[in-house]
């Protein structure tokens, strides 16, 4: 019975080494345990889960504010057609009250009926127009209020995202330090996500 030989090229010795150095700790040492390149590969697996998160948390409040500030567009322009529309019966009113001055006796009253009814109608625009003026500025100050935390997370995104990279970069030059400042950009990342919530 023929033995079988297996040739190992290049590659198969650099996999056996990688594997070789992970399970020694990376680089030479002599306790097992997870290699460098095992610890930014889980670091940086977390840090896109979170970072999905904050950017679909941040996502959700820009949306939030726009739909509210269309909110606030939308009654202002109400608001802007009931103030017109008062101008126009103001005018009217005006007009109406010199007809009643320069008309006859027996006119007098007719026109005076008309400004009582051009006074009421005036009065219901004012209030409709104030209340829709009321709910824009409400939505107005909503959308800034979902705006605030949307600030946040942005920030957050952005650290979380220097954090990715520069754990990327630790990866292919093996230079230490760079994962340590990965932690800290993740660390204020996590701390601005944090105060999002308290935004």
């Amino acid at each position: 019975m023929a033995e079988e030989f297996h040739v190992h090229g290049p590659h198969d010795h650099a996999v056996e080494h990688e594997a070789h150095q992970g399970h020694q700790g990376g680089e030479g040492g002599g306790h097992h345990g997870p290699g460098l390149a095992q610890q930014i590969a889980i670091f940086t697996a977390l840090l896109s889960t979170l970072g999905a998160v904050v950017s679909y948390q941040g996502g959700t409040t820009e949306d939030q504010a726009m739909l509210a500030k269309n909110d606030a567009v939308l009654q202002k322009s109400f608001a802007s057609d009931l103030w017109n529309e008062y101008q126009a019966k103001s005018t009217k009113s005006h007009l109406v009250e010199i007809a009643a001055d320069l008309a006859p006796p027996e006119k007098q009253e007719f026109y005076k009926k008309q400004v009582e009814k051009y006074k009421l109608e005036k009065e219901k625009l004012k209030k409709e127009a104030e209340e829709y003026d009321g709910k824009s500025e409400h939505a107005n100050e909503q959308s800034e209020h979902l705006l605030h935390p949307h600030h946040h997370f942005a920030q957050s995104m952005t650290f979380i995202q220097i954090a990715i990279s520069l754990a990327s970069i630790t990866v292919l030059t093996r230079i230490r330090w760079l994962f340590a400042a990965a932690g800290v950009a993740a660390f204020i990342g996590l701390i601005l996500w944090g105060r999002a919530w308290f935004a």
